[in-house]
């Protein structure tokens, strides 16, 4: 039986877009959500853009009508995470989105003597950058990941994601990071907060089961794995534990 749900957490890619692709079903997802008075986040592991980016980015793909306002990215749920520890000198690996986030929630971004590492996915990261990092996280720093996807669904196929680049950096200096992207509690719980609901009111819909299937999973979160992106059909049978609701497009699911 469906259930009826106060608000819902959507995923962007490979459920709103796949890279610079249209998937067909989204906008109307969105328009049948606003005619329900649901609300709704845009709840993505993308640390790069800025939310007024990916609010021009669900129009001009897949003609979604978004607002900033809508979206929380993990650069967001990053810094609410970092207030919280009292870190306010960071070394930071990663683009536009995360840099500017952290500079205007007042961090300093520095090389040297800092409070933690942070790492969100850098399309340009050199050698260099992975060096600083390591020495810095061995000399003690607290080490950060936004996101722990490894690969990105984009028109051309699966690329790597921010989870390559911590891989790398877990390798060498032996370190786990903590993770503040789906499917962890920490960008969960400052989502439920954001959008003002109880977890049992919420319905996580994704197309990336090792994300955000797991991040409803993991957090008593009820889940909608659309077959648009990462996950693929056939996988379904054999997921260790299946999500609540399966659909191959948004189309097919009956918002109450």
């Amino acid at each position: 039986m469906v259930k009826e749900y106060a608000g819902y957490f959507i995923d962007l890619d490979g459920t709103m877009y796949n890279g610079e692709e249209k998937i067909e079903e989204a906008a109307g997802f969105i328009e049948r959500l606003r005619k329900a008075d649901k609300p709704f986040l845009f709840l993505t592991n993308n640390s790069t853009s800025h939310a007024e980016d990916v609010a021009s980015k669900l129009k001009n793909v897949s003609d979604v009508e978004a607002y900033p306002e809508e979206v929380f990215t993990s650069t967001m749920a990053t810094i609410s995470y970092l207030k919280k520890e009292k870190g306010e000198r960071l070394y930071v690996i990663g683009e536009g989105g995360l840099l500017d986030g952290l500079t205007a929630a007042g961090f300093e971004l520095a090389e040297t003597g800092v409070d933690a590492v942070v790492v969100g996915l850098d399309r340009e990261v050199t050698y260099q950058a992975f060096e600083t990092a390591t020495h810095l996280i061995h000399a003690g720093a607290k080490f950060i990941a936004t996101n722990p996807d490894t690969n990105l669904p984009t028109e051309r196929g699966l690329v790597p994601g921010n989870g390559a680049l911590v891989a790398f950096l877990e390798a060498a200096t032996g370190v786990k990071a903590t993770v503040v992207g789906k499917p962890e509690a920490i960008i969960m719980d400052a989502a439920l907060e954001e959008i003002g609901l109880q977890k049992e009111d919420v319905l996580m819909v994704g197309d990336n089961y090792t994300t955000d299937i797991q991040a409803g999973i993991r957090n008593e979160i009820d889940t909608l794995l659309v077959l648009t992106g990462f996950t693929k059909k056939e996988a379904v049978p054999d997921l260790p534990t299946p999500a609540t609701y399966v659909v191959d497009t948004l189309a097919g699911w009956d918002i109450r």
